[in-house]
């Protein structure tokens, strides 16, 4: 899939190596538009070397229409389609080149990238940018929730969203940890880390929510890592071979460790605070499986990303969520946040 650590000079980090940079933003800004778009036929219809393939019946009987509408018509079952027909870029208003590029500054945003900061370097409304960075999150995050975990895994779980600002004067400040003060918007990130394998994150209320699932998806016999938290109690009688370490003690023993679910956590603290800086509760989800996936890429060159991102997303079916977001009446959607 990619060039890995072990191809790099001995000592040097892969992300600063040669063999991690395979892709730059000026590759796609210079392409012109059917430039553009045969890049995107080629990725999205990457079996039939990019000739067109019609959406609705799969005919390969195909033939493009002249002018600038750029469509082509299936002679099997009539139909009008284009690229990105019944993709998750259904229905879109920008231009194929402003997608791909779009694409590719998401991918080059190891920490996550803000739909603000991606409004201003499209020159779009920050509306626009927001909807088009959780159709990339949506399409990245397809299928992960059916995914079982197997071998030796890591569990963890850690709050995020929901602050709560810290009164002005010391008397009048609360112990912000406790359930009475909080605001009530915090969930819970719980992570499946596979030792060499996927990362698996899903969002709960409360930890000991998390035990239903993650029972139901961790096959029985794996070894799980966890740290002695109580939540993770009832696992010891699930069929899996539990090992626990205590982190008032040390981080990690020749018994359990979970160092590698605490790195993933890392990577989606800093996103939040330092690029996000708020991330409302509907959309924790999203950014957790788009960090996971980050995680699980880390490895692999930004060209090669670049190119899974876009065949994630032309493989993706309209997306019932992001499609006409912004339409629908405020009563029926979460409130979005400047992220």
């Amino acid at each position: 899939m990619g060039r890995t650590a072990g191809d790099t000079r001995k000592g040097q980090h892969f992300l600063l190596s040669a063999a991690a940079r395979r892709l730059s933003l000026s590759q796609i800004a210079r392409l012109t538009d059917d430039q553009a778009l045969k890049l995107f036929e080629g990725i999205r219809w990457c079996e039939t070397q990019g000739d067109p393939v019609c959406p609705k019946c799969n005919c390969l009987a195909v033939y493009r229409h002249k002018g600038k509408r750029r469509i082509f018509s299936c002679k099997g079952c009539t139909a009008q389609f284009s690229a990105t027909s019944g993709t998750i870029f259904h229905s879109r208003k920008l231009h194929v080149r402003d997608i791909l590029l779009a694409i590719a500054i998401f991918t080059n945003g190891v920490k996550g990238y803000s739909a603000l900061q991606l409004s201003r370097d499209l020159n779009c409304q920050y509306r626009t940018a927001f909807v088009l960075a959780h159709k990339l999150r949506e399409a990245l995050g397809k299928g992960m929730d059916e995914i079982e975990a197997s071998g030796t895994i890591e569990v963890d779980g850690a709050y995020f969203g929901g602050h709560v600002k810290p009164a002005n004067y010391w008397e009048n400040r609360r112990d912000r940890r406790l359930a009475k003060n909080q605001n009530g918007k915090r969930r819970v990130v719980v992570i499946m880390r596979e030792r060499g394998g996927r990362t698996l994150p899903f969002v709960v209320k409360h930890e000991a929510q998390s035990v239903t699932t993650l029972e139901r998806r961790i096959r029985p016999g794996s070894t799980v890592h966890a740290d002695e938290a109580r939540s993770w109690d009832p696992l010891h009688y699930a069929g899996l071979n539990m090992k626990r370490i205590n982190h008032q003690r040390a981080y990690s023993d020749e018994e359990a460790c979970t160092n590698h679910a605490e790195s993933f956590f890392s990577r989606i603290r800093r996103a939040e605070i330092g690029m996000h800086h708020h991330i409302a509760g509907p959309y924790l989800d999203a950014y957790a499986k788009e960090m996971a996936w980050r995680e699980d890429a880390r490895r692999i060159d930004n060209g090669t990303q670049f190119l899974l991102i876009a065949l994630a997303a032309a493989g993706h079916e309209p997306s019932a969520i992001w499609k006409g977001y912004w339409q629908r009446a405020k009563s029926k959607a979460p409130t979005a946040s400047a992220n």
